[in-house]
């Protein structure tokens, strides 16, 4: 499972979102907005309050940055 911590007026992550749907892939959208508990968890997990953040739960990748996260999903998932 994908899990995208993002916002959604966030360009970055609208890239991030639009290539995930181009590539059929299903993931989960997760809204961090300041003070939520998903913040927290986005900085328990990376280290920095930074979306778009990919954590794919199948291969244990996590990262930050659209670019680096297109070209993940890219090698990974399109068919």
């Amino acid at each position: 499972m994908i899990e995208l911590f993002q916002f959604e007026s966030c360009p970055f992550c609208a890239k991030v979102r639009r290539k995930l749907e181009e590539l059929d892939v299903e993931y989960m959208a997760i809204p961090c907005h300041a003070g939520s508990k998903n913040r927290a968890r986005l900085r328990e997990l990376g280290g920095k309050e930074q979306v778009p953040f990919l954590v794919d739960t199948e291969t244990g990748t996590k990262m930050y940055e659209s670019d680096d996260i297109i070209a993940y999903l890219e090698e990974q998932y399109a068919s």
